[in-house]
């Protein structure tokens, strides 16, 4: 009998494993800022970890502020971009976070969790969606 459940145990586990690593076990969708990458600044680390600490409380003006300042620093970082359409997206409307969201995906080209996340999925792909670029270089939106 208890090799039985030995066996049982070891065959579920072998289950398990082989559906985490073929992708049968899918994760949720990402609805959470992301962290500053390794590339961001100091100061603008502090911003989007400060943004972030907003976003879970839900204070998104605020969180708005912390990205857009993060965006002013080093405006080619697509986790900044991300969480700030997230904050917008959140605050509403949403077609304020449009431009940051293709901002996002154009700077990390598959990033998975920027190219699945459900609030970019409902405008489209980057391609047939991309704003055309500005005399300023903003791709039709302001920071």
């Amino acid at each position: 009998m208890k090799q039985i459940n030995i066996l049982q145990y070891v065959v579920s586990m072998i289950v398990v494993v082989l559906l985490v690593s073929c992708g049968g076990v899918t994760q949720s969708p990402q609805d959470d800022p992301l962290p500053p990458p390794e590339n961001a600044t100091p100061l603008v680390a502090q911003l989007i970890i400060e943004g972030n600490r907003l976003f879970t409380e839900h204070r998104w003006t605020a969180a708005i502020g912390k990205y857009e300042e993060a965006i002013q620093a080093q405006p080619k970082l697509a986790e900044a971009h991300y969480n700030l359409g997230m904050a917008l997206y959140k605050k509403g409307p949403v077609s304020g976070a449009r431009p940051h969201f293709i901002e996002a995906a154009d700077l990390a080209p598959g990033h998975p969790v920027i190219w699945n996340a459900p609030p970019f999925r409902k405008y489209g792909t980057v391609e047939s969606s991309t704003p055309a670029s500005s005399s300023d270089g903003h791709m039709g939106h302001q920071h």
